[in-house]
């Protein structure tokens, strides 16, 4: 069973470059298994045993299964992670045109670890905005170069003798790829080369790119590694390798409670979009699925929310950048991630209820806690919490180099975090 989820995931990741593509793989993933697509436009029906799931802004992704015990006895299950990833994303107007060479202006999405992103294969994805000769309307296509077309050249330690004591890397200049070679006086365009990818990928011609949001990414794909093939490193492990998780307790629950996964964008850049975790989706889709006013109410405080996001493995490089007592191990579990300036929503009651999860179906449990003289980072889990009332356990599974182009986790963990969010989503009574 572990092989076979890491290869899930490792598919997963690859279909995945960006949070369009992860949503569009989790939403195939869930119609083969019976999940009905609703409209955020169209009126809803559904019913017990039902099983639905609702997409916004083709980035964000909500799954419900409702459970043949009704939720206003026995609450929800809600598993909440993040589709989005720190990358290196194209400027509107970004041709560039320097010493002889085809380049593409960008700006830093979200808290990106930069150093990486220098000598990779690197590709584009996205979503594209178009409009066809005879259509009256624009349309929207997703698109995947998947081949490596971009490079961003690390400058040679030749001519920059103090690059190993480290330098500050500037965004403006330094990150910029390059994709060809251009000779004097020749000019290319950017919107002409998302034209014939259209074309290749969809079988449509476009008389116009109005507009797109597009990535790059490395084409490396992830793999099992290590000398006893006990890692997994890869592209987006934060936070994909969450939402596979959380999709694979969703799947395999036995659909007596009603269980939701939550998978929203933007959380790398603060979660305020209509599609974020704290914009309105949420709260939105809830209301529609279970009527509003009291009753609603009356079901989250009867719920609770699991906030999966990877944690911080304790580097063997850095021990000292972690407290003493707090430094998770890969492949040691989930990690209870706690923060008394409420950075984590934890609690001690659903820290305690999820150290009892793990306890019944025999899972390692780890816990977190920043250095005290350290700024800490935050999840979904206090947006979520504050936003709907809902008691949140903050938990991840400990990874290094997280921000990076490619990060390290254990590939015996995945197992470990689906294994306990099975049990939560067939867990009969919440404290």
């Amino acid at each position: 069973m572990r092989a076979a989820l890491n290869r899930g995931l490792i598919d997963f990741l690859q279909t995945s470059p960006t949070p369009f593509h992860a949503t569009a793989t989790l939403a195939r993933r869930l119609e083969a298994e019976g999940f009905q697509r609703l409209d955020e436009r169209s009126p809803w029906y559904v019913e017990p045993g039902g099983r639905y799931y609702v997409t916004r802004n083709d980035s964000s992704l909500i799954a419900v299964r409702i459970g043949r015990q009704p939720a206003l006895q026995h609450g929800l299950r809600m598993i909440g992670a993040h589709t989005d990833s720190p990358c290196l994303r194209i400027k509107p107007q970004p041709e560039l045109s320097r010493s002889g060479y085809w380049q593409l202006g960008v700006e830093v999405y979200g808290g990106a670890l930069l150093s990486p992103w220098f000598d990779r294969d690197l590709s584009i994805a996205g979503r594209i905005t178009f409009r066809r000769d005879d259509a009256s309307q624009p349309e929207s296509r997703l698109i995947d170069f998947r081949a490596p077309i971009a490079v961003i050249p690390s400058l040679a330690i030749h001519l920059n003798r103090e690059a190993n004591k480290g330098w500050e890397i500037n965004r403006q200049t330094e990150l910029p790829p390059i994709l060809a070679q251009l000779p004097v006086g020749q000019q290319r365009s950017f919107r002409s080369l998302l034209t014939d990818q259209l074309q290749r990928e969809h079988g449509i011609h476009a008389s116009a790119i109005l507009d797109f949001e597009l990535s790059l990414y490395d084409t490396q794909s992830a793999a099992v590694i290590g000398l006893e093939q006990e890692f997994i490193a890869g592209a987006r492990l934060d936070n994909l390798l969450s939402c596979h998780a959380g999709l694979q307790a969703l799947l395999g629950a036995d659909g007596e409670q009603t269980s939701v996964l939550v998978c929203t964008d933007h959380e790398e850049v603060g979660s305020c979009s209509h599609c974020g975790a704290d914009g309105p989706f949420l709260e939105q889709t809830l209301t529609r699925l279970f009527g509003g006013g009291e009753p609603q109410v009356r079901i989250i405080q009867q719920s609770l929310l699991i906030s999966a996001d990877n944690a911080h493995g304790i580097h063997p490089n850095y021990a000292d950048r972690h407290d003493s007592n707090h430094g998770p191990q890969l492949n040691g579990g989930p990690v209870i991630k706690v923060n008394s300036n409420q950075r984590y929503a934890t609690s001690s009651d659903t820290a305690g209820f999820f150290r009892h999860l793990c306890d019944q179906v025999k899972v390692p449990v780890q816990c977190f806690s920043i250095r005290s003289d350290m700024g800490c980072g935050s999840t979904i889990g206090p947006i979520t919490a504050s936003r709907l009332g809902v008691r949140t356990v903050d938990i991840g599974l400990p990874t290094f180099a997280m921000h990076s182009i490619r990060e390290l986790a254990g590939s015996y963990d995945l197992l470990h975090l689906v294994r306990v969010l099975t049990a939560f989503c067939n867990t009969r009574e919440l404290p």
